[in-house]
């Protein structure tokens, strides 16, 4: 028999349960991702810390896990909650199932929940924070427990996430691991690049290693001095979580490197080039998590289905001149691109790399070598 659980919102509302995976109380930011695939991905996403996970595919777990589809070395957030947990485990590369996972790594998770009624309140009301219990006390005991606890914003979440010490990924894509070809098998040049880890993923790492780069990953912290004196030909800002405004580090090191190596950035990377570039960013009512949001690329008219994972956007208002708006969200035209050609930077919202997701947008990887390879023409 499953123990009763339950999750409770912070305006009050409560949405019963049962547990999985580990039993006690998780805090966090609920949020939902409409993917239809890739749970495993979802939850080893770093950008998922201090959030509590809903998926509104109700049909969760029959796939197992493995140990290909991880995009870290752990899964990230607070708690999971879904509509109904498979029972049985069907796949090939399976490994084990997702409630033996969840108790290895102590997180949370509620079946049985109606996860279309959640997801309808948070895209009605905004997010919300919440608190995965299994604790009989009144509701009123524990909203006042939820508004105590720190919200996701207030805290830097970058630092929790970052690697140690800088290393070499040497990895690439497997196409006996992963489900699609290798879309660089005819690439032979290597370019450096500097790999700032604000909770990269490691599909973007796979992506950049098959697209021609010699990687190296340097700690979130990592000074622009550092990067300079390391003879790289580009910098790439990855993805991660947390509000963008507490990673100044981050902003500090691209106004250091603009103009002095071509840059490239993914979702938080790219709010944290737009702050570098004189924007300013905002928090969506309840984000943009899923792999089908549709966005216009305005260099050239077409539209791709893309993979998202972001609870902030950028304003468009007072970016720096020569930095123009490449692309945006067909949902709510908000930015998911920005270029300045003269400072040799680009980026984007989205998510190329996918995992899960399409995979319209890899070309952005090779946009980024080309990058590389023109500034080297122009300094030769």
């Amino acid at each position: 028999m499953k123990k009763n659980g339950r999750l409770i919102l912070e305006d009050g509302r409560e949405f019963p349960g049962h547990f999985f995976g580990s039993e006690g109380d998780f805090f966090g930011e609920v949020c939902f991702n409409t993917s239809l695939t890739g749970y495993q991905e979802i939850l080893s996403d770093p950008s998922y810390t201090g959030q509590i996970v809903t998926l509104t595919v109700p049909h969760v777990g029959n796939t197992g896990v493995n140990k290909f589809d991880f995009e870290s070395d752990k899964y990230h957030p607070s708690a999971f909650i879904v509509r109904e947990l498979s029972s049985r485990v069907s796949n090939f590369r399976s490994m084990e199932d997702l409630d033996s996972a969840l108790k290895k790594a102590g997180i949370g998770a509620l079946t049985g929940v109606s996860t279309r009624e959640l997801t309808l309140h948070i895209r009605d009301k905004g997010v919300k924070q919440g608190l995965v219990t299994s604790s009989s006390e009144p509701i009123e005991s524990l909203v006042e427990k939820i508004k105590q606890h720190p919200r996701l914003g207030d805290e830097d979440q970058v630092v929790k996430v970052t690697c140690d010490t800088s290393y070499k990924w040497n990895e690439g894509l497997n196409p006996e691991e992963f489900a699609y070809p290798n879309p660089f098998e005819d690439v032979k040049s290597t370019f450096k690049v500097a790999v700032m880890d604000y909770g990269v993923k490691h599909n973007i790492l796979r992506m950049l290693h098959a697209a021609g780069c010699e990687l190296t990953v340097f700690p979130a912290l990592t000074k622009s001095d550092e990067i300079l004196s390391g003879n790289f030909d580009g910098v790439f800002l990855s993805n991660g979580p947390g509000d963008p405004s507490r990673s100044t580090y981050g902003v500090q090191l691209v106004k250091d490197l603009l103009g002095k190596l071509p840059m490239f950035g993914i979702c938080l990377g790219h709010q944290i080039i737009g702050l570098a570039l004189g924007g300013e960013t905002f928090k969506l009512k309840f984000g943009h998590r899923g792999g089908n949001h549709p966005v216009k690329d305005l260099t050239t008219n077409c539209v791709e289905i893309t993979s998202q994972n972001h609870g902030y956007a950028l304003k468009s208002d007072n970016l720096s001149e020569g930095t123009e708006v490449t692309h945006i969200n067909l949902n709510d035209n908000t930015v998911e691109g920005l270029k300045n050609s003269k400072c040799s930077v680009f980026s984007v919202q989205y998510h190329p790399e996918s995992c899960p997701g399409p995979h319209d947008s890899s070309g952005l990887f090779q946009d980024f070598i080309a990058a590389m390879s023109k500034k080297m023409k122009e300094e030769s």
